[in-house]
């Protein structure tokens, strides 16, 4: 609801709005590196869903410089290892979706998706209703994952 009532973004890339902010918490930022940041998803497919984002507004993986990527990685690390401690992950599904045939949803900013899994989280909601049920408020995750990563 709050989403439906809320005011809609500027245009122009999320991750640079995200990337420029003061606010870290209002824009789901958990941690800043050098080359890259880490952030919640807004639209999460599970309960910690977060992305590496470099710094830099670059659209693929072979315009990346070396350092930003190992940013983005040492941050997908770092989320990785928040989410074993706070949400007791079992597994995770990290990768980037490069091109729209890819299944990229913002295609010209490179982003590193880490979806936390546990046994058995798949649902019918999902599958019939094309639902995705949270089990907690964004900022509720931000503040336990900022703890992990800070």
């Amino acid at each position: 609801m709050a989403w439906i009532g809320g005011s809609r973004p500027a245009a122009g890339c999320v991750f640079c709005t995200a990337r420029d902010g003061v606010d870290d918490r209002a824009a789901l930022v958990l941690l800043r590196g050098a080359h890259a940041f880490l952030i919640l998803n807004a639209y999460p497919y599970a309960p910690g869903h977060l992305m590496a984002v470099t710094n830099r507004h670059v659209a693929a993986v072979g315009e990346a410089q070396p350092e930003e990527l190992t940013d983005a990685m040492t941050l997908v690390q770092r989320g990785v290892a928040a989410l074993t401690l706070e949400y007791r992950a079992e597994g995770f599904n990290v990768g980037l979706n490069q091109g729209r045939a890819a299944g990229a949803g913002i295609e010209d900013h490179l982003h590193v998706h880490v979806v936390p899994r546990w046994g058995g989280d798949h649902n019918f909601l999902t599958v019939v209703g094309d639902t995705r049920v949270l089990p907690e408020e964004l900022t509720a995750t931000w503040d336990r994952l900022r703890r992990r990563v800070a």
